[in-house]
């Protein structure tokens, strides 16, 4: 009896319901049965799937109904399996065996019911949390298909500060990834540009010349990332559809910029809170760092005097240290700060890895819908999760619009700008066959 017992034990654990058809009530084992069969199809249409079309799988699965659908798997199977194995203890009938096995049989049996059911229930959990994480930050609209075989996302860091009118995008990006390969090209555009272009559209039209560059802007400095102000408080009535299509005026205007900076067509934004991002870094674990030169820490807002420096070499910072040290001023200037953003941003792309968001995911949710704004639709998001996974694992490439590069942000050269830009994302030249 005891060797019998622990036969429908690990029956019931390797193929749910077979005990039951061995041993007891046949409807149920053969329910079970045919329960544990159709898991076992699913997962196996599913990996077969994820290897042909592994975007196509990764859209369901970040679908809001995608995910609420295998929550409602998971629970059904941890129900399911609940009943079989409290079932399986009926039919071992622990009191024939063993005095010595009894409660080695049913300690056994309930961590194993306890970690399966837990984990269908955890995974159910994670499910409905992320249908609501992703409902939360990204829009439902029409997605955009590439331009020149490439996706540009504008990537704004705001900080809305005591000391300003509204928010003003300090960290101004643009990303732009290869459609096919995944490599990804960060430019970062510096915030005191002036004299700036815009993209045919309302603004345009405005300042034909550039921005502020006849008779200057509605605002005390006409500069990049002032557009943002000028346009979100003076003028917001120069996109009206902005906040229907999951955007803001002042994010409008900065894509109409950035657009005619860059000469790239930006198919999506998205905004990053700075004042709620070290959260994000908290909920992280932190983030390394090389600090390649002395970094310092303000003591306030006034960014002028210095609680204590950053020294050279790995650092680990938590979201406190890692938000200073992408916008520390002092003793500092903007492209050095534009290294230090981008450096913070590769930073949290390397410690966002699935294991890492997985076992923080509570945290890493409850930040993500504080920090995040984009017009992203959830449509895209199983096409950029599998472009995601290229571009990890290929080297993120900068293109300095920097002093040494011939770009003066008093006096800006478009057309330099542009080129450095074009050189930077052609394709790399391949060398014919001898004939």
């Amino acid at each position: 009896m005891t060797r019998r017992a622990w036969w429908l034990v690990v029956l019931n654990f390797v193929l749910p319901g077979s005990a039951q058809v061995l041993a007891g009530n046949r409807r149920l084992g053969r329910f079970g049965l045919r329960t544990t069969f159709a898991l076992i199809a699913f997962a196996v249409v599913v990996g077969v799937a994820f290897t042909l079309w592994p975007a196509v799988v990764l859209t369901v699965f970040t679908n809001s109904i995608g995910l609420w659908v295998a929550a409602a798997l998971l629970v059904f199977l941890g129900v399911v399996w609940s009943i079989l194995t409290l079932d399986t203890l009926r039919l071992v009938r622990l009191v024939r065996a063993g005095p010595r096995a009894r409660p080695v049989i049913a300690a056994f049996t309930t961590v194993l019911m306890v970690g399966v059911v837990g984990a269908a229930g955890y995974g159910a959990y994670l499910a409905t949390t992320t249908s609501g994480l992703l409902s939360s930050v990204f829009v439902a609209g029409p997605t955009e298909p590439p331009v020149d075989g490439r996706y540009n996302i504008l990537l704004l860091g705001g900080d809305a500060g005591p000391d300003r009118d509204g928010l003003r995008p300090d960290s101004i990006s643009v990303v732009s990834i290869d459609a096919d390969t995944g490599q990804a090209s960060m430019i970062g555009l510096p915030r005191n540009l002036e004299d700036v272009p815009f993209s045919p559209g309302p603004l345009a039209d405005l300042y034909p010349e550039g921005y502020g560059a006849i008779d200057g802007c509605e605002v005390s400095a006409c500069m990049l990332n002032s557009i943002y102000t000028e346009v979100e408080l003076k003028s917001p009535e120069m996109y009206p559809d902005a906040v229907a299509d999951g955007s803001e005026p002042g994010i409008e205007g900065m894509r109409d910029a950035a657009q005619g900076v860059t000469g790239l067509t930006i198919q999506y934004y998205v905004l990053i809170d700075m004042q709620g991002f070290s959260d994000l870094v908290d909920a992280l674990g932190g983030v390394d760092i090389n600090v390649d030169h002395r970094v310092p820490v303000h003591t306030d807002e006034t960014f002028t005097e210095v609680a204590f420096w950053f020294e050279p070499g790995m650092q680990h910072m938590d979201g406190f240290h890692a938000l200073w040290y992408a916008r520390s001023r002092h003793d500092t200037s903007d492209y050095d700060r534009m290294v230090r953003q981008r450096q913070v941003q590769e930073a949290i792309l390397a410690q966002a890895s699935p294991a890492n968001v997985l076992t923080k995911f509570q945290a890493v949710a409850s930040a993500g819908t504080e920090v995040v704004k984009t017009d992203i639709p959830q449509g895209m998001l199983g096409h950029f999760t599998h472009l995601a996974s290229k571009t990890k694992a290929l080297p993120i490439q900068s293109v300095e619009l920097i002093p040494e590069n011939d770009v003066d942000p008093e006096d800006p050269d478009y057309d330099v700008i542009r080129s450095l830009i074009d050189a930077a994302l052609a394709p790399p030249a391949t060398e014919e066959p001898a004939p």
